[in-house]
């Protein structure tokens, strides 16, 4: 099925490639030698299913939709860090057609009162679908504008019926190389110790702009965008918004996550938009909008202040990052 872009979305906002230059450039060696130790022919493989239009999705509150212009979907769904997929932006459009996603289930467990295996059809119906109008900024320094569809976190986390003990939250991706070319064995190892894995303090999982994401565009979420569901937290760096989740664990402590296990030097577990915080490698005090030439300045807290600011209050967020 052809996808056609909304009528005020121009077709010729095509995203242009940056320089490979990244956070990640380090596994690029490791992992992109992946495939051809595997085997893998990007030429055949499973096909990708047709996209659906979502039914009953409903505008989502004024007060958290950003009025910014949307990025075109050509632009969302072919310039994508999906490492399961493969490190260059472009390998997740092109390795989407492995990620099937059909039967999908997703484990709720810890510390809870009602744990529960919840199959993807199930988690579509917890709550009413909105669509949600975000600003998200990459720590690569670049970002976008996606009008998202989903619900919020929190309406998972009432039905689990988290324990006085639940103090945060863990969410795990799926691991499965077949489905995800990215997680073969390369010649160098994996240098992500896969599961990828993410976390949120209780009360950030709550805040009702924390998203559970099924879709975008109108339509079900492709594959290379985190199909089935993924995370939505659009106050901190993309990478804290895990893809492809199969388990959600509430945990007392704070749980390991991805990219602060393996570089805390870099990564941070809050991940909160910082522009006074610099990546040691380059500046986070401006961004490029996909689909722009200049850059523009980057936002605290990535223009979400006013809603999520007090979360962190008395927080020293340069120690704290």
């Amino acid at each position: 099925m052809l996808i056609k872009k909304p009528d005020d979305i121009k077709a010729a906002e095509i995203t242009s490639k940056e320089t490979y230059l990244n956070r990640r450039q380090f596994i690029a060696s490791a992992l992109g030698a992946g495939a051809a130790l595997a085997g893998l022919d990007l030429a055949d493989g499973p096909h990708v299913h047709a996209l659906e239009k979502l039914p009953n999705v409903k505008k989502g509150p004024a007060a958290y939709n950003t009025s910014e212009k949307l990025n075109s979907l050509k632009d969302i769904t072919s310039y994508n860090n999906f490492y399961e997929l493969g490190v260059e932006k472009g390998d997740p459009e092109l390795n989407a057609k492995y990620l099937v996603t059909k039967p999908w289930s997703v484990a709720v467990e810890g510390e809870v009162k009602k744990a529960k295996t919840f199959a993807i059809e199930d988690i579509m119906k917890l709550a009413p679908l909105e669509e949600r109008i975000y600003r998200m900024r990459c720590v690569e320094a670049w970002s976008m504008v996606i009008p998202w569809v989903g619900f919020p976190l929190s309406a998972l986390v009432n039905l689990a019926e988290p324990t006085n003990n639940a103090k945060f939250i863990q969410f795990v991706t799926l691991v499965d190389p077949k489905r995800m070319p990215g997680q073969k064995p390369s010649l160098f190892g994996n240098p992500i110790d896969w599961p990828y894995v993410e976390g949120l303090r209780m009360d950030e999982a709550m805040h009702p702009l924390t998203l559970i994401s099924v879709g975008l565009y109108g339509e079900i979420l492709p594959s290379q965008n985190g199909a089935p569901l993924r995370l939505v937290v659009p106050w901190k760096y993309g990478f804290k918004s895990i893809k492809s989740i199969v388990k959600v664990r509430f945990v007392e402590k704070q749980p390991e996550a991805s990219w602060n296990k393996m570089q805390p030097q870099e990564y941070g577990f809050y991940s909160n938009v910082n522009p006074e915080v610099d990546h040691p490698r380059w500046t986070q005090a401006t961004e490029r909008r996909i689909g722009e030439f200049l850059r523009r300045k980057t936002l605290p807290f990535n223009g979400y202040g006013e809603h999520v600011a007090s979360l962190y209050k008395g927080m020293d967020l340069k120690k704290f990052y």
